[in-house]
């Protein structure tokens, strides 16, 4: 018998389609009324999404198949299903009644509001998906709608460019998704993830368990644009605002969605637990290394996305589920408002004197702020120990990396602060983020701990790699603060424009695709 919570979670990608089929039938049109029913269906979705996580909340069945035998299709309504389905209804919602404005008078409106709508009810599925066939559908179905809306100035050359890649690394993904697909039901015979976790914890996985999993985690890379397959998302602006603001709401980060559903699967395979923790750190430092060469705002978000995608691997990779999910949620509604706010931002900066040099801090005051910073860390870890139990290593370790973002961007404001002001305010903010980290951690834990999977107790390898992203990023941080010691050296400018261009990988997928013979050809 379907519970509530599954028929409202059911309910609400339907709830997006009648409008959806209005808009096609007059692409090219003055929709008339379709903005006003086009917002209304996405705030019905949102309401059924909300619905769905109240009933989740108090208990409903969790899951229920829709089509049982052969077509493998099923949606699930857990708390981790609901939450995200609420999430992309809140964010649809806020796009479409943004989208009523900000489209306006544009010649193919109609068809503006029909593929917003087809992907946001194809994300809807995919974040409900109780099967990986049903995610592969709804992964295929946003691709496609994606792609068009990438198009939506088809005449653009650029537009053209950033479509094609972007096609090509999603459905990739795609492919991936398959092969997982394939190997995993020639290996257990099923596709539901629940029945896919129990099986490997009792059979284990295998040779073709492993490769699935291995595909799996290829997958949730690509659709993460993860490094070196970035290159799309820095150019989704050849597409209107509300389509970056719409990325957010399950599509870049469907990778984190797809390894959070499939936790109790990834976590059986030590390798590819490693290699997200890898990738993911990777990406994290790449992505905010060059963010920080952009002039360019929307530029500058979409790597600052690229950063935060890599980061929600790492997270991942270190078996802490319910923070990459809450760390899913808090992204996804920071970064739509900084896009859909762009534009007034570009008018702020303008009319904002520019200051004057900023005086280099010391090493010693650096040095002395990341120390006072890391001491208030083990001192509220100590705390919340006592009062709320121990903590795994991995959470130890990602506050660590936390902490020395917080400290870095202390004494990078303030390096024209005294020295004395300059400690005083790290260690401020560093006891401000430790109890947030501390609170929020134990918050989603709560929330999402019974339905996802405890992080494993790391062995050789995973301290090892525990060891290296805390110095890795630690090492980073510590330079950084320092930029201003070495800015003005010649080999920092050829630096600088090194990562402002991203190293040149996304040149590398340009020329694979032929983006530059299309550019000449127009």
């Amino acid at each position: 018998m379907p519970s509530l919570a599954f028929a409202l979670s059911f309910l609400a990608p339907l709830a997006l389609l009648p409008a959806a089929l209005f808009a096609a039938a007059q692409p090219g049109k003055r929709p008339g009324s379709l903005p006003r029913l086009s917002e209304a269906s996405a705030l019905i979705a949102f309401a059924l999404a909300l619905g769905g996580l109240v009933q989740a909340a108090l208990g409903s069945v969790p899951g229920v198949g829709l089509f049982e035998g052969t077509a493998h299709l099923a949606l699930r309504a857990d708390l981790v299903s609901t939450a995200m389905a609420t999430l992309v209804g809140f964010i649809g919602w806020i796009v479409m009644r943004y989208s009523r404005t900000y489209i306006d008078g544009e010649a193919r409106e109609g068809a503006f509001h029909g593929l917003m709508l087809t992907a946001l009810a194809a994300v809807l599925v995919f974040v409900q998906a109780g099967t990986l066939t049903t995610m592969i559908l709804a992964a295929i179905l946003v691709g496609i709608a994606l792609k068009r809306l990438l198009l939506f100035y088809p005449e653009r050359a650029e537009a053209q460019r950033a479509a094609t890649k972007f096609a090509v690394v999603w459905h990739a993904g795609d492919a991936m998704l398959t092969i997982a697909a394939a190997l995993l039901f020639a290996r257990f015979g099923t596709l539901d993830f629940a029945a896919l976790a129990d099986l490997a914890a009792t059979a284990g996985l295998g040779l073709a368990g492993t490769f699935a999993v291995a595909a799996l985690v290829a997958a949730a890379a690509l659709k993460t644009a993860s490094f070196p397959m970035h290159g799309w998302l820095t150019e989704v602006m050849e597409a209107p605002t509300p389509v970056s603001a719409l990325l957010h709401a399950g599509i870049i980060n469907s990778g984190g969605v797809l390894l959070i559903t499939a936790a109790g699967l990834v976590q059986h395979s030590s390798g590819a637990m490693a290699a997200l923790v890898m990738l993911g750190g990777l990406t994290a430092l790449f992505g905010a290394a060059v963010m920080l060469t952009q002039s360019a705002i929307k530029t500058a978000l979409a790597w600052s996305t690229i950063s935060q995608m890599g980061f929600m691997l790492l997270q991942c990779g270190l078996g802490l589920w319910t923070l990459a999910l809450l760390h899913i949620i808090a992204h996804s509604l920071y970064k739509a408002h900084a896009f859909l706010s762009s534009g007034g931002a570009v008018t702020e900066v303008a009319n904002i004197r520019r200051p004057g040099p900023v005086a280099a801090p010391s090493v010693a005051a650096v040095l002395k702020s990341f120390a006072l910073a890391l001491a208030i860390f083990a001192a509220i870890a100590a705390a919340f120990t006592y009062a709320f139990g121990p903590k795994t290593p991995q959470a130890l370790a990602l506050g660590a990396i936390l902490i020395f973002g917080v400290a870095y961007l202390v004494a990078q404001g303030l390096a024209d602060r005294a020295p004395v002001a300059l400690t005083k305010r790290t260690g401020a903010a560093a006891l401000a983020a430790a109890i947030g980290y501390f609170s929020f951690q134990a918050m989603a834990h709560a929330i999402w701990g019974p339905v996802l999977p405890a992080a494993p107790m790391p062995g050789e390898l995973e301290w090892a790699l525990l060891v290296i992203a805390v110095a890795s990023f630690g090492l980073v941080a510590f330079a950084q603060a320092l930029f201003p010691l070495w800015a003005h050296h010649p080999s920092t400018a050829g630096l600088r424009v090194h990562l402002a261009n991203g190293l040149y990988l996304n040149a590398l997928l340009d020329r694979a695709i032929g983006g530059f013979r299309i550019t000449r050809a127009r």
